[in-house]
């Protein structure tokens, strides 16, 4: 739980590996500012028939955000980008397929905000990895964590 201004938030955060995919700057619609926003394909299963669910996330914290731009030209060029990471505020978004075979049906993607890139590997080869950071013995948590908490909130 993070404590804001007296205001009490509750945290959900999943964590995991996955590949980086459609690395891009989204334009809102009307009012907001543009965000960047990437799809992390998140394994999971046996590691012998490997399964993944697509996140669509809005990358949120300025070193997540360094981290996703300095991945994009790798992930554009076709590269396996695939890091640890922490996403949290996992949602289901409802649409109509608008085109394709499916079109006019329902359909539903998982959404959330990426906060957290531990490590990157690119091609098999380790290009990033994060400093541990001190904990503080009384929560548990990293100061890494307490801070990506508030900067989410």
């Amino acid at each position: 739980m993070t404590t804001t201004n007296e205001t009490a938030y509750f945290d959900l955060h999943t964590t995991g590996i996955g590949y980086l995919n459609r690395i891009r700057e989204v334009k809102p619609r009307g009012k907001g500012k543009p965000f960047l926003a990437v799809t992390v394909a998140a394994l999971h299963g046996s590691s012998d028939q490997v399964e993944y669910t697509y996140i669509d996330c809005n990358v949120v914290g300025a070193e997540a955000e360094k981290l996703v731009r300095r991945c994009q030209q790798a992930v554009d060029a076709g590269k396996k980008v695939l890091v640890s990471f922490r996403i949290g505020d996992i949602w289901a978004d409802s649409f109509t397929y608008e085109k394709g075979e499916k079109k006019g049906q329902p359909g539903a993607s998982l959404k959330g905000r990426l906060l957290f890139i531990g490590w990157i590997k690119v091609n098999g080869e380790l290009a990033y990895q994060a400093k541990p950071k001190p904990t503080d013995a009384t929560t548990g948590t990293s100061t890494d964590e307490a801070s990506a908490d508030s900067a989410a909130a």
